[in-house]
C-alpha cells in the first residue's frame, strides 16, 4: 500500500486488514511511506505487528518507487498493490487471485471499462481515461483496456522480474510494468472491480504532461533502444 500524506491511515489500514482477514489465508501489508510530510507515516508506525509493516523513506519520489521500495519486502508467492485510500477495497484480491489460479495468468488487473465493473466517475475522467488508454494501444499494442486502476495482482516469480527493468518512479509506472510483462510472455487478464470513487485530487495540465512524458520516454526505451528485450 503506498502512501503519500495520507489522511485517516490507521482507519484505511484497520479496514485493509479486517477485508484481507476474511480471505482466510496467510496475508502481510506493506504499507510504505513516499517521503510524507503531514504525520501520517508516524500514525501508521503504530499498527506496525505480526501482519503489518511500514517502512518507508524521507524524499518524495512517486508511487512507482513506492511500490518497488516495499516489494523488497514481501515475502509471498502472490504481491498485490492496492492504493492507501478506501475506494477501492482489497478484499477483491480474493477474487483475483481465484482467477489467478484457475486460468493460470501471472497477473490481474482490475479495470474500470469490465463489462462486469462498477465504477462512477464524471465524464471528464472517463474521456481522458480513454484517451489514455487509445494512444497506449496505439504506440504499444497493448492488449488492455485500462492499465491504471490501483488493484493489481502478481506472481512474486514475475513481478521481480519485472522489476530489473523499471525505470518510471511515478506517472507512468503502471503502463511500464505491463509493457514489461508483456515483453517477458506474462499471461495477463483483466478483471471487474468495485470503486467507490472520491476524487479528493485533481488531474492539471502539469501532471498530464508528465504523463505523457514519461509515456514518450518509455516508447523511446521500448521502441528505439529495445531495453526490454
Amino acid at each position: 500500500m503506498p502512501m503519500y500524506n495520507a489522511r485517516d491511515i490507521q482507519k484505511n489500514v484497520q479496514e485493509a486488514e479486517k477485508n484481507i482477514a476474511m480471505l482466510r489465508m496467510p496475508y502481510e501489508i506493506i504499507v510504505v511511506d513516499d517521503g510524507s510530510t503531514n504525520g501520517c507515516f508516524e500514525e501508521a508506525m503504530k499498527l506496525s505487528g505480526r501482519n503489518i509493516k511500514v517502512v518507508g523513506y524521507q524524499q518524495n519520489q512517486g508511487k512507482g518507487n513506492a511500490i518497488k521500495y516495499g516489494f523488497s519486502y514481501a515475502s509471498g508467492e502472490y504481491v498485490g498493490f492496492v492504493d492507501s485510500g478506501r475506494d477501492i477495497n482489497p478484499y477483491q484480491l480474493g477474487h483475483f487471485l481465484k482467477i489467478m489460479r484457475d486460468s493460470s495468468a501471472d497477473i490481474v488487473m482490475g479495470s474500470k471499462r469490465h463489462p462486469e465493473s462498477s465504477v462512477h466517475y464524471p465524464i471528464s475522467r472517463r474521456l481522458m481515461s480513454r484517451t489514455y488508454q487509445a494512444i497506449n494501444h496505439f504506440l504499444f499494442n497493448l492488449n488492455v483496456q485500462d492499465t491504471q486502476v490501483g488493484l493489481k495482482l502478481f506472481k512474486h516469480s514475475i513481478l521481480k522480474k519485472v522489476f530489473l527493468k523499471i525505470a518510471v518512479k511515478r506517472f507512468a509506472f503502471d503502463l511500464e510494468l505491463l509493457v514489461i510483462a508483456r515483453k517477458m510472455r506474462a499471461r495477463i487478464i483483466e478483471a471487474p472491480v468495485t470503486i467507490r470513487y472520491k476524487f479528493g485530487s485533481t488531474i492539471n495540465l502539469k501532471s498530464v504532461f508528465q504523463v505523457m512524458l514519461d509515456t514518450a520516454a518509455i516508447f523511446y526505451r521500448d521502441r528505439i533502444m529495445h531495453y526490454y528485450d
